[in-house]
This record gives C-alpha cells, structure tokens and sequence, in this order.
C-alpha cells in the first residue's frame, strides 16, 4: 500500500500533466460506457407495432450531436435490401403484381400471404432457396427496395437503438414509462434491454457521405437525456495527439470501443457508388486518410478529439469508407488484401449545412 501512494505522489508532484491524463482517462471510459456514451446504431423497422411480426435491418453506426439530431453515414440508404419482410397489400397489387409472369406470379403469391386485418402481405418462413429468386424477380421488375425508398413508402423506418443491461431507459423508471411494448423489450440472448426511438432523414450529403436524421415523436425528456458529441469543425493537422476513433467494439456490433487514430494525410475524394436503380452517384471531397484499428461494420462512427477548452471530446469526422492494400501472397495478388487506412469524411464539409438547419 505504502509503494502505491508514494507511486502516486511521485506522479503527481513530478508530472504536471497528472491529473490532465486522469481526466482524459474518464473521458474515454465515459465514451464507452453505456449510461454516458453517445454512440448507437440505427436500423431499419417492419412492423413496428407488432411485436410477433417485428423484423429489423440495415445496421449502422451513428452518433447524437444533442437536440435529437443523430449523424452517420448516407451510402447504406441507396443499398438494396434485396428481400423485404413485409409489403403494403396495396403496393403489391399496383407495383408488383400487374408485371409478373404466371411463375413469378405464384412464387411471390406463396411466399407474400395476405393478412386482411393490417392490409400487409408476409414474407412466410418458406425454403431459403426461394430468397434468390425472389431477389431476382425484383430485380428483373426493377422493384426498388432500396433503405430510402422502403422508408419513403412506410413499408418500414429508421429506429435509433438504445440497449441497457437493466431493464429501465438510462436507470431512470418515469422515462422508461414512456415506452411500450412495441419500443421496449427484452433480448434474453443478448442480456439487454432495447429501446427503439424513431428517427426521421432530415437531409442526405451523399457527395459527402453524411447522414443528418432528426428524433421524433418522442418526448423532450428522452432527447434529453441521451448522451451527445459537441462539433469540432476543425481541419487537424497530421500531428494531432488526441486523436481517436468511437466505434463497435472489436469482436461483436453489441459494445463500444475506443481507440487511437491517426491522420496519415489527406485526400482529394473521388469514388464511385453503384446504385442500380437511382443511378451511380460519386463521393467526392476533401477527406481524412486514417492511419489505426478500424473494423467492418464501422461506417459512421465519429472520430473524436480532446479540446482542451471545452474539457471535453467532440465529434470531428465520420467513417466513411475503408482504404485496401493489395498484397503478395505466394506471388499472387489477385484478391489478396488488407484494409490498414481509413477514409473519414471532415465534418467541416458539411459545417454551414449542418448549422444553418438547427
């Protein structure tokens, strides 16, 4: 006991920068923890307000910057989701049904049945072998089932995610009454409780590659009480210290981690997008080129930096995309690589847009 106080002392009285790096330390533990952090995903909803029928999709990382507003990244809107869950009964009839021929026609017949009570047709449990070709026939009808339009037409919604090892939103039971069974539940094989809070797209910066979305519907005593990232419009240099990445812990999406990043350079953008559907669209513009750890699954996490002002970290970037190396392996290049860079889109590309909507 003694050798740890005079171990603590010494660090104290010999290295000013002491209790600083204390600070900082629980800094980065409150960016982690699940009670203070402001990191989450967001997902994609059917049938919201039937529990027995509830199905999610298209995961991604996102952040609160306070006032409800939630960023990430816009590339996962124009992607297709291939195979929808539920469709309106009303869609189908107008959309789908008039152009398929016999065959697809009774696939899709049998695989879609009809629940006149909510006016939707199911996707049923029927052999996977069939999801290809369902897949297929949407592609060859040029039905668009991309996250965008799904969500433009209501046949599903953003949800924030928001999961607890207790059973209350943020320990707190007056707000957890606010929620019911439809946007609060249990996951037993996950050991947490999750909350679902409506969002809606306020703006979409695809050159960018930034996502704007609003909280709503839900009271301003829940808004309130999730954890946020102040804005640092910043462009830092490449000798920036205090430098670190917000992301999904290392080993699952459930978690959170945080960890050093450096900005190797900077990149003048330009990268195509495929949409089949929409048409091709290029992401384009001044980017971060990350040096550091960074996992699959990471797109729109923030890259955060320690402002010494404000005592506080603050949202800087966003991930945006991964960088590859091709590599050698027994002579052979084809296929061989490893993604050891980052591309982080500044959030100062987006400052006036961001600003001038709040």
């Amino acid at each position: 006991m003694l050798s740890k106080y005079l171990a603590a002392e010494f660090s104290t009285q010999f290295h000013p920068n002491f209790k600083k790096d204390q600070k900082m330390t629980q800094a980065k533990l409150q960016l982690v923890h699940e009670q203070t952090s402001p990191l989450f995903r967001i997902m994609w909803v059917y049938n919201i307000n039937e529990p027995s029928r509830k199905q999610f999709g298209n995961n991604i990382c996102a952040f609160h910057t306070g006032n409800g507003r939630i960023l990430t990244v816009a590339h996962n809107l124009r992607t297709e989701a291939g195979i929808v869950s539920t469709i309106d009964n009303e869609i189908f009839m107008r959309e789908i049904a008039p152009v398929l021929n016999p065959s697809q026609n009774q696939l899709l017949n049998q695989s879609y049945l009809f629940d006149p009570a909510t006016n939707k047709r199911y996707l049923q449990n029927a052999d996977p072998a069939n999801t290809s070709n369902i897949i297929e026939i949407f592609k060859q009808i040029n039905f668009d089932t991309r996250w965008l339009t799904l969500d433009k037409k209501n046949m599903c919604k953003p949800y924030l995610i928001i999961q607890f090892r207790g059973n209350q939103f943020y320990n707190d039971p007056e707000l957890t009454q606010f929620f019911n069974h439809s946007t609060s539940f249990a996951e037993p094989l996950l050991q947490r409780q999750t909350f679902l809070i409506e969002l809606e797209l306020e703006n979409a910066f695809y050159s960018d590659d930034i996502a704007a979305y609003r909280i709503v519907n839900t009271p301003v005593e829940i808004i309130r009480k999730i954890p946020f990232l102040k804005m640092n419009y910043s462009l830092l240099d490449t000798t920036e210290d205090n430098f670190y990445c917000l992301q999904s812990s290392s080993n699952s999406l459930l978690g959170r981690l945080m960890n050093n990043a450096r900005i190797d350079g900077y990149a003048d953008n330009w990268s195509q997008f495929k949409d089949r559907i929409g048409g091709d669209y290029v992401m384009d513009g001044e980017r971060y080129f990350i040096k550091g750890y960074f996992r699959f699954g990471s797109s729109g996490s923030p890259y955060v930096v320690y402002d010494e002002n404000e005592k506080c970290f603050m949202a800087n970037a966003i991930q945006s995309e991964a960088s590859p190396i091709q590599l050698s392996i027994n002579k052979n290049r084809e296929g061989n690589f490893q993604y050891v860079n980052a591309i982080a889109t500044p959030l100062n590309n987006i400052k006036s847009q961001l600003e001038n909507s709040i």
